[in-house]
């Protein structure tokens, strides 16, 4: 194995651990944002009410976007193991 083959698949891996968390990841941010409104309109600074909507949000994205990370993560599993014989030797 070379230097650049080395590099590549751990890009490969990076870009599909990127993909399949990104949604989630947006998802979180976005459900933070609005509760951070809604923290400074009403003045409530309660910090359960940062996390439990968060916590909630990440839930039912992984409920609608499970099966799409999970196919993500199975086809670049199943690449790995076919292709195991160029990593090893």
């Amino acid at each position: 194995m070379t230097n650049e083959f080395v590099l590549s698949l751990a890009e490969r891996g990076i870009y599909t651990i990127l993909l399949v968390v990104g949604p989630l990841l947006i998802l979180a941010l976005a459900v933070g944002l609005l509760v951070s409104i809604f923290q400074a309109t009403t003045q409530i600074q309660e910090q359960t009410l940062a996390f439990i909507p968060k916590i909630v949000a990440v839930l039912i994205g992984l409920v609608f976007f499970g099966p799409w990370m999970l196919s993500h993560i199975v086809e670049f599993t199943t690449d790995l193991y076919l292709n195991i014989n160029r990593y090893v030797g």
